[in-house]
């Protein structure tokens, strides 16, 4: 892509890499910034290192982002990046990803009693198969585009329809089916202070095949932009609780 004087948009968010480039920390930053963005939002990404500029293209086509110009002067490349999906409703307020301060985490409490089982005992596996409107859920609060107490009221009308039929099944030991998480390791990382959720596709700069990398991408048979693992750029800590809501209720 040819660079330009200026951009045409002005975009949502504005954030600056500096020196990281793209296999050293600049992918999460952009991540951290982008999701929270509607489909069609802006992101201005500003960096210093060079290499952005070769590799970042890539990354846009990886993950159906749209780049759309390049301004680079004293030094300085300033990228504008539209997010994929449809465009943006223009009165949709921006919502900006808030910092979690990582606490000090306290004993955990004894077990309880647990009630004997009866013999030859049913229960299911773990996971039960969710509603339409649930997946859709799951995939915007990953993403930081739906609130938490939306998800959770969501997620509470999916588990009772789980719970109920259960019980009229006749199972013997209920569970919520799961119906919260998106993955066995999703759910535990998205809920850590310094560890965040993104796509296979942000993997590509640390691989040591890309070309090899991007072809198992291709024949996966979700969309590598939907699956998401975590990924830790800090300390880990714990500053809320990980099931306490799914366990009250």
């Amino acid at each position: 892509m040819d660079y330009v004087s200026q951009h045409q948009e002005t975009p949502d968010v504005t954030f600056d890499g500096g020196p990281l480039d793209c296999g050293n920390g600049l992918l999460l930053l952009i991540r951290r910034h982008i999701d929270p963005l509607p489909p069609g939002g802006l992101l201005e990404i500003r960096s210093t290192e060079p290499t952005v500029a070769d590799d970042l293209p890539a990354w846009c086509r990886m993950t159906k982002n749209g780049l759309l110009s390049v301004v680079h002067a004293d030094a300085v490349w300033r990228f504008m990046v539209r997010k994929a999906g449809q465009t943006a409703d223009p009165s949709r307020p921006i919502d900006q990803p808030t910092p979690v301060a990582p606490t000090t985490e306290s004993p955990l409490p004894q077990p309880v009693p647990a009630p004997a089982l009866p013999p030859l005992a049913v229960m299911g596996i773990g996971s039960w198969p969710r509603p339409r409107w649930m997946l859709e859920a799951i995939h915007a609060h990953v993403s930081g585009q739906l609130a938490e107490s939306a998800f959770q009221e969501t997620a509470d009308d999916a588990v009772r329809l789980c719970v109920q039929s259960q019980q009229r099944a006749g199972v013997d030991v209920i569970t919520d089916g799961e119906q919260r998480r998106d993955s066995y390791a999703s759910f535990v990382g998205g809920l850590l202070d310094n560890c965040q959720l993104i796509p296979i596709t942000d993997l590509l700069p640390y691989v040591d095949d890309p070309v090899k990398f991007e072809s198992e991408l291709r024949a996966l048979d979700v969309p590598a932009g939907q699956v998401r693992h975590p990924a830790v750029f800090g300390r880990i800590a714990r500053s809320r609780p990980l099931a306490v809501h799914e366990f009250n209720f």
